[in-house]
Formats: C-alpha cells, structure tokens, sequence
C-alpha cells in the first residue's frame, strides 16, 4: 500500500478538504489513475470538487516528488504514488493498464560500460509492455 498520505503529513504540507481527497483517492497499490479518473473519483467524496482543483494538486505532488507522472504511447498520463519505493511499470497495449513490477537485477550497473559512451548513469526508465489477460481474451 501506497504511504501518499503519511508522506504529506510528514511534510507538513497543508492537507486542504480538496487536497485530502485527492491524495486519498491516489493512495494505494498499484494505482496508477488519470486525472480525469481521479477527479471522478474525488467528485464521489466531495462533489464540488474542481477538475482544475484536481489538476494543480496532482501538478503540486508530481513536484514535490510525491507522485510520478506516467506517460505510456501518447495515452492520457497517469498518475503513481509509489513514487519512493524503486519500480518499472508493466502496460497493456491494449486498455493501456499499468502495473508496478519489480524485476530482478539493477538496472543501473546491467548497461555494460562500453554502451555508456562515459556517462555516468543515475537513474533509468524501463517499461515492460504486453496484453492483460482482460485483452487477450477479448
């Protein structure tokens, strides 16, 4: 499960009605919502809850580093709360799921150094793409 929320108190960010919500409704395992799907969501806590309320608070927590933004092939992005627990993403390239993996082996020291042409490597992005079980039975 997701520790969004706790992080955010941590922080002593200030956790409005709206803000709470919306951290609430991103909180948890594997979830990985559009905004779209998080002001939804949110609108069923608290209706009068703005779409542009929704987009600066995800826009805040993606800048604070609390939330990862997710972009997969030009589909809506989406938004992940395991932003402090090291993961890669699993999507369907059918419904456009996405899923937390954690495959074995580092990813940083696995590029072998003839291929980092003298980079030094901090950071790495995989994602791993198939069909969902939804999708392959369709």
């Amino acid at each position: 499960m997701s520790d969004l929320l706790e992080r955010l108190r941590g922080r002593g960010w200030r956790l409005t009605s709206q803000r709470r919500v919306v951290a609430e409704v991103l909180d948890g395992d594997h979830v990985h919502l559009t905004a779209e799907e998080v002001h939804a969501r949110a609108a069923r806590l608290l209706p009068e809850i703005s779409r542009a309320t929704v987009y600066n608070t995800l826009g805040e927590l993606v800048s604070l580093g609390e939330v990862i933004e997710v972009a997969t092939d030009g589909r809506a992005k989406r938004y992940d709360p395991n932003a402090h627990h090291p993961h890669q993403h699993l999507v369907c390239s059918g419904c456009g799921a996405v899923r937390d993996v954690h495959p074995r082996g580092n990813p940083l020291t696995d590029l072998p150094a003839e291929e980092r042409f003298g980079f030094t490597v901090s950071e790495v992005e995989v994602t791993y793409r198939g069909v969902c079980p939804d999708c392959a039975t369709a």
